[in-house]
């Protein structure tokens, strides 16, 4: 079993926990994933490693409320214990040789983003952040990407907070004043990872996407996680669990991800709705 050390609501659908979990956080590196269950008849759900202190021997996770399991995940409090709590896996965000970086986050993604930013920052390399969320009601981390960034630019798509627009539009103005990164990262929904990889295609900058498809086992034994890839005129098939998350953003078709993401998005919602009916019944 594994304790809950601490809870902590982002925002009103956002929720970060610090599991005890010492072999976990042991061996956790920025980009990696843990795949827990709520209980033991629960399912699998993978979730990036938000951060860890290897000292305590706590693992960090943010989440975000879609689904039953989430909601259920949801309802646990400090003290309380999960069964299974299994990881690392998957491969680390390479960070090898790379001075100066732009970490490009939008919405819980940046959960994800977020512990790479901080480890670039470690390394000595320059970090420009750029985080996106629909409003201010829904931003999340900023003073902790403010700690590790040279630079760090809040976009909000309503003009809530920040500056008014999608994280693109500060991306395009640095490229087209002539800036030069070594390498982008962007992290979050698969169309913003889309639409920032085609801003930077002109330019020639490498874009690394962090891959997040349905899941199962997290061994690369199922399938679900399958990510086509797009090599030389060829269509390749990988896995994100264990070729992954990370990929060459110039490689993904992203029309595929995008459309086998939405499958079980109308699942997902009855699935929250029965399971949030489920706990209100037992509350009266």
């Amino acid at each position: 079993m594994f304790k809950i050390l601490r809870r902590r609501e982002l925002n009103k659908t956002v929720t970060q926990l610090e599991i005890l979990a010492p072999l976990v956080a042991r061996k956790a590196k920025p980009g990696q994933f843990i795949i827990l269950r709520v209980n033991e008849e629960g399912e699998r759900i993978p979730l990036t490693v938000a951060g860890v202190d290897r000292a305590e021997g706590s693992v960090k996770i943010i989440f975000q409320i879609v689904g039953a399991t989430t909601e259920l995940l949801n309802q646990k409090r400090e003290g309380d214990q999960i069964p299974d709590f299994v990881g690392p896996l998957g491969i680390p965000t390479h960070t090898e040789g790379i001075k100066n970086v732009c970490i490009v986050g939008g919405g819980v993604g940046c959960a994800i983003a977020l512990p790479v930013a901080e480890e670039f920052k470690r390394l000595g390399a320059t970090v420009t952040s750029i985080i996106g969320f629909r409003s201010k009601e829904l931003l999340i981390l900023e003073d902790e990407f403010s700690a590790c960034s040279d630079r760090l630019t809040v976009m909000t798509d309503d003009g809530s907070y920040g500056r008014h627009g999608n994280v693109t539009v500060p991306l395009k103005e640095m490229l087209e004043n002539g800036e030069r990164f070594d390498l982008i990262i962007t992290i979050g929904p698969l169309v913003m990872m889309k639409f920032v990889t085609l801003t930077a295609k002109p330019y020639g900058v490498p874009v690394t996407v962090s891959m997040n498809p349905i899941m199962i086992d997290g061994t690369g034994m199922c399938g679900g996680c399958r990510v086509t890839l797009v090599r030389d005129g060829k269509r390749v098939t990988k896995f994100a669990c264990v070729d992954g998350p990370d990929f060459n953003g110039y490689e993904i078709d992203f029309d595929e991800a995008i459309s086998r993401g939405g499958m079980y998005r109308d699942f997902e919602r009855k699935a929250h709705a029965d399971t949030c009916n489920l706990l209100k019944k037992a509350e009266e």
